[in-house]
């Protein structure tokens, strides 16, 4: 896990109770000399991992949740349709993004001082005008590429205290229709779809939050009743080894990436 950590673009790795024990996320630049697949290929190797698979997102169904905070609702419910699906994805690939822009991201992705005007700051940090930096981070929601601007709830401390990766064999003739109904689930933060392997037929993935374990089982249970999808897993993470945001456009990737780019001598 400590070598898995060490690369700036993993920004969550938990053990979870499979035989796939070890889980990350990772993010890497555009112009990345490895590239993705490389670059999950030379962790497995520097970690010694007897097996890895590359899950890269193939069909995004949802990404965000909304929590209800009232106790009131029925965790299981359907919500209404995802804010951000494959159709925002793709509207936000459209356009390049220019060297002006990317200086706003390296500032706007940081915590925002606790202060009366938190712009000001963050312009003068990218080298740009107030009004040009607000015109940048407009664009980028108009184009997609920023979802939201907002505080962050940690769900843990509002009463969420357990999640759980719901993963499914779904038929691939059904995977368009099941990816839907599974991603309309309010409990449901992220849907995705996934490749699948000769020893890994999961190819849909939920994640679900609860109050507690016993709810998140009860919230998978409504999604197999609804699609009719009974080959399923549900993986609880068991350790936490690293969480956090990834920083875009610096530095520390292409500084890992010399470091570590050559194979693991035989």
């Amino acid at each position: 896990a400590a070598v898995i950590n060490e690369h700036p673009g993993v920004s969550h790795n938990y053990r979870r109770n499979d035989a796939f024990n070890l889980w990350f996320t990772i993010a890497v630049p555009p112009d990345s000399r490895l590239g993705l697949e490389k670059t999950v290929e030379r962790l497995g190797e520097l970690a010694g991992a007897e097996s890895i698979r590359l899950l890269p997102t193939l069909r995004l169904f949802k990404i965000g949740v909304k929590l209800d905070m009232t106790g009131e609702g029925d965790p299981a419910n359907q919500a209404e349709a995802p804010a951000y699906t494959d159709k925002e994805r793709a509207e936000s690939l459209k356009t390049p993004i220019t060297e002006d822009e990317i200086r706003v991201i390296r500032v706007i992705q940081k915590d925002f001082p606790i202060v009366p005007r938190p712009y000001d700051g963050l312009a003068k940090a990218a080298g740009l005008s107030l009004d040009a930096f607000l015109d940048a981070a407009r664009r980028f929601i108009e184009r997609r590429q920023l979802r939201r601007v907002a505080a962050v709830l940690h769900h843990r401390a509002a009463g969420f205290k357990a999640n759980a990766m719901g993963i499914w064999a779904v038929p691939p003739d059904r995977v368009e229709k099941v990816g839907v109904t599974m991603a309309g689930f309010a409990a449901v933060s992220h849907c995705y779809l996934r490749p699948t392997y000769p020893d890994w037929p999961y190819n849909v993935f939920t994640m679900v939050h609860g109050r507690s374990v016993d709810e998140c089982t009860a919230i998978l249970e409504s999604i197999a009743e609804k699609t009719g999808i009974r080959e399923m897993k549900a993986l609880y993470s068991t350790r936490e080894y690293k969480k956090v945001r990834v920083s875009y456009f610096t530095p520390e990737t292409y500084e890992w990436e010399e470091k570590h780019g050559s194979p693991v001598p035989a």
